[in-house]
C-alpha cells in the first residue's frame, strides 16, 4: 500500500515520488549548508502579494501534479498566493523554474492558532505542473508511522540563517535528528505543547529551522533511497531559532493521511 496515496494522483510519468534526479549531498556537519542544485525538487516557495509584489513567506512540498502541502499558519485570507517550483536561488532567474497561482487553499478545519494544533494546509494549483529534472513530488509516509528517536532527517528551506540574520537566497538543508515524543514532551522541553500529532527534531541549541522555513518539509529517507516528507515546519521557540531543548516542531504528516486523501479527492 506504500505511496499509493500520492501515486494515485500523479499523471503517468518517468518521475516517481521522492526520487530526485540529482541526489542530495548529505552531510552530518552541525550547520546549515547550501543544497546541491535541484536535489530537493519537491521543495517550493510559497509567495504572497502582501508587500505589493510577490515575496517568499513560507516553504511547502509538492505532493502531486496539482497539490502542495504547507502549514495552516502560513495562510491569510487577506492575500493572494502563488507557488514557485524548481527554484534554487530565490533571487535569480532560473531555467526550469515556474510560478503557478493557487486556485484553492484548504486549511485544516480544526486548526488552532494558539496551540499550533492541526497546523496543516493543502494548496491546489491553478494548473497541473509537468514533472521534470527540477520538479518532482515527494512521497508521503503511511498512515500512523512514528519516527524513532534519533532518526536522521533533513529540514530544507529559505528561512533566516540565524535568529536575527538575513533570509537565505540559496536553498538550505540541515540535519535534524528526531527527538522522541517521550523526551520532547518532558517539562523542560516542549511539555504539553508537543502532542502525538507532532514531530520534534533538533534541540541541541545550535541548529534548527527558522523564520521563513515554516510550512517546509522534514525529509526522511527510506531504505530504498526514496524520500518521505514526515513533517511540516510548524513552530519553534519565541526566544530564538536555536534554543537548547526547544527543537523545531513539525506537524506529523502520517497523522493526516486520511485528511489529505479526503481533500485531494473532493476538490
Amino acid at each position: 500500500m506504500r505511496k499509493l496515496l500520492v501515486l494515485a494522483f500523479i499523471v503517468a510519468t518517468a518521475y516517481g515520488c521522492g526520487l530526485p534526479i540529482f541526489s542530495p549531498v548529505l552531510s552530518r556537519v552541525v550547520a546549515g549548508q547550501d543544497v546541491r542544485r535541484h536535489s530537493w525538487p519537491w521543495q517550493i516557495s510559497l509567495q504572497s502579494d502582501s508587500s505589493g509584489g510577490w515575496s517568499h513567506v513560507c516553504g511547502g512540498t509538492l505532493i502531486s501534479s496539482h497539490w502542495v502541502l504547507t502549514a495552516a499558519h502560513c495562510i491569510s485570507d487577506r492575500y493572494n498566493y502563488r507557488v514557485e517550483l524548481g527554484k534554487h536561488s530565490l533571487k535569480a532567474s532560473e531555467e526550469g523554474s515556474i510560478a503557478v497561482r493557487a486556485a484553492d487553499i484548504i486549511t485544516h478545519e480544526d486548526y488552532n492558532v494558539l496551540l499550533s494544533r492541526n497546523d496543516i494546509a493543502l494548496i491546489k494549483l491553478s494548473s497541473p505542473v509537468t514533472f521534470s529534472d527540477t520538479i518532482t513530488p515527494a512521497c508521503l509516509p503511511d498512515q500512523g508511522v512514528v519516527l524513532s528517536h534519533g532518526s536522521p532527517c533533513y529540514v530544507t528551506g529559505w528561512g533566516r540563517l540565524s535568529t536575527d540574520g538575513p533570509p537565505a537566497d540559496i536553498l538550505q538543508q540541515v540535519l535534524l535528528p528526531v527527538v522522541g515524543r517521550e523526551i520532547c514532551s518532558q517539562p523542560d522541553w516542549w511539555s504539553v505543547l508537543a502532542t502525538d500529532k507532532m514531530v520534534c527534531a533538533g534541540g541541541d541549541g545550535i541548529i534548527a529551522g527558522c523564520n521563513g522555513d515554516s510550512g517546509g518539509p522534514l525529509n526522511c529517507q527510506n531504505p530504498d533511497g526514496s524520500w518521505d516528507v514526515h513533517g511540516i515546519v510548524s513552530f519553534g521557540s519565541g526566544q530564538g531559532c536555536n534554543v537548547f531543548q526547544k527543537p523545531t516542531v513539525f506537524t506529523q504528516v502520517s497523522s493526516y493521511i486520511g485528511w489529505i486523501n479526503t481533500v485531494m479527492t473532493n476538490y
